[in-house]
């Protein structure tokens, strides 16, 4: 077995596919270079992601599969699972080598795994868009840390283009350290320099960075959603299950209950 060691990135997946393709060296291990561990009498291949490669690699995907499976595909490598990287090398071999609709056999594991995972990213995407909550700063700016399980700013970034058209806005991902920011005309990408000033680890803002009225604005957000809520009707169990609590920090309205 080869092991095919990679940047992480799309352009790069791709690149190990047609490296495949141009060496047939037999069965082939993609790992995540961030992930390698070397070990003795390994076989491995550095792939040097090549953007005209993969761009012939996606052409080729494009016409084999349609809108929606190139979706799948791309929203499937967004979850920067290790094994789902492995999943999507198989499959595009397996679209590759196959006739025309083969993408449609769910018998196939890799056409399985591929759907599976576009379907929790998918999830993770919606959950992103109902449990933002932004803390206006003292420049304007309306600030939201989060920590989805997955990278999916870049699947969110239009819908909150189009909501918040009018605002200033920043949504950072913690966890890979990157975010968007949109400055009342594009959305663009920022790293953590951008926001340095801002421990980025903590969900509140300090005092002296968020407007004088954000105070009372989360006060009487707070207020809305207990005077809305039906002591009655509360059914814990179904709560959690469409709001995790692993997303109760970022919700001003469950301080202090997580």
């Amino acid at each position: 077995m080869t092991i095919y060691i990679f940047d992480g990135s799309f352009e790069g997946l791709l690149s190990s596919i047609f490296e495949f393709y141009d060496r047939k060296p037999g069965k082939v291990q993609l790992v995540w270079q961030k992930y390698y561990v070397p070990g003795l009498m390994q076989d491995t291949l550095e792939i040097v992601t090549d953007e005209a490669r993969a761009k012939r690699v996606w052409a080729g995907l494009q016409k084999k599969l349609p809108p929606e499976w190139q979706k799948r595909f791309y929203w499937a490598y967004l979850s920067e699972n290790p094994k789902t990287f492995q999943d999507l090398f198989g499959f595009a071999c397996y679209i590759f080598d196959n006739t025309q609709g083969a993408y449609s056999n769910f018998g196939n594991a890799y056409v399985m795994a591929v759907s599976k995972m576009e379907r929790s990213v998918s999830r993770e995407r919606h959950r992103m868009k109902a449990f933002i909550r932004f803390q206006q700063t003292a420049d304007g700016i309306y600030y939201c840390p989060v920590e989805p399980d997955f990278n999916v700013l870049p699947l969110i970034a239009k819908f909150f283009r189009e909501r918040y058209a009018d605002q200033r806005w920043i949504i950072y991902d913690v966890k890979r350290k990157y975010g968007l920011y949109y400055d009342l005309q594009t959305v663009q990408e920022i790293t953590y320099e951008f926001v340095a000033n801002v421990d980025t680890r903590k969900v509140q803002l300090p005092s002296e960075l968020i407007d004088e009225k954000e105070q009372l604005a989360s006060l009487l957000w707070k207020d809305y959603f207990n005077s809305t809520n039906i002591p009655a009707r509360k059914n814990m169990k179904l709560h959690i299950q469409h709001v995790p609590k692993r997303y109760w920090k970022y919700l001003n309205e469950k301080e202090g209950k997580n």
